[in-house]
């Protein structure tokens, strides 16, 4: 499938002096401080950041599960008020129903909107033979690997063809090889399909490899301390990027952005 085919245009995503406190029985938490954070359509843009920041509450705001204290979050210039289907989220433990099939599993959103059969049925063959499943839609969630489960819940999410791909470290729980062959997916996805992609992780590495920019943020309450474009060409083979003089000099820039 080419950009062209995709059938939902990719949004941008647009966070404006977003703030995030919550009251709790010691007080007032600061969560996040001041956020300021664009992405242009089909961009793929990571936020990087130490534990307890603010990373998944940022992203949870711009799913519609949490709302900001001041500030606002436009996607596609409208603001994000409620969760919506124009956003589709990737957990790190993917999101499936065990007693469905992987075919079933893929079409369960369409079908429960109502959308035709013979308008669901090809396209959930389409998104998973393009996660790499064909051959494994009667096999059941407990029946794949870790790694296989994760491309199902991205099936499932992209058949339902979301403005904005939400991934909150999807691939953090899956063994280091896994991980590689994931983010090689991803950015084989995002040449096909161009989605608008906003991507949380740990992973350094991970975060220069699939991003066209890095967002790093401080320990709570969690502001944004560094910005960094990525300019390594595309496509891109993780054994040549990783080399390349440009990715060792953005991981330090990263490494020491962390350090504030």
């Amino acid at each position: 499938m080419t950009k062209t085919q995709s059938r939902t245009a990719a949004l941008p995503l647009v966070i404006s002096g977003v703030d995030r406190r919550f009251e709790g029985p010691s007080g007032t938490v600061h969560a996040l401080a001041n956020v300021d954070l664009t992405i242009a359509p089909s961009e793929i843009v990571s936020i990087v950041g130490p534990s307890g920041c603010g990373k998944s509450t940022l992203l949870r705001m711009v799913a519609g599960f949490d709302t900001p204290t001041e500030g606002r979050i436009l996607l596609g210039g409208k603001p994000i008020t409620a969760p919506g289907a124009d956003r589709g989220i990737v957990f790190q433990h993917p999101q499936l129903y065990p007693w469905l099939n992987v075919l079933d599993n893929v079409v369960f959103g369409p079908r429960m909107r109502g959308v035709p059969r013979d308008i669901f049925t090809p396209a959930a063959e389409r998104y998973i033979e393009i996660v790499g499943l064909k051959g494994f839609e009667r096999h059941f969630p407990y029946q794949l690997s870790g790694g296989m489960r994760q491309r199902l819940q991205i099936a499932r999410v992209l058949i339902n063809e979301p403005n904005i791909l939400l991934m909150d470290e999807p691939f953090g729980a899956l063994d280091y090889q896994t991980r590689l062959e994931m983010q090689k997916l991803l950015l084989d996805l995002c040449l096909d399909i161009a989605p608008t992609v906003l991507f949380i992780t740990h992973d350094i590495d991970e975060a220069v490899f699939i991003s066209d920019r890095i967002y790093v943020m401080s320990a709570r309450p969690g502001r944004i301390v560094e910005v960094l474009d990525v300019p390594l060409p595309r496509p891109r083979v993780f054994e040549e990027a990783t080399t390349n003089e440009m990715f060792v000099k953005l991981r330090l820039q990263v490494l020491k952005a962390l350090k504030h």
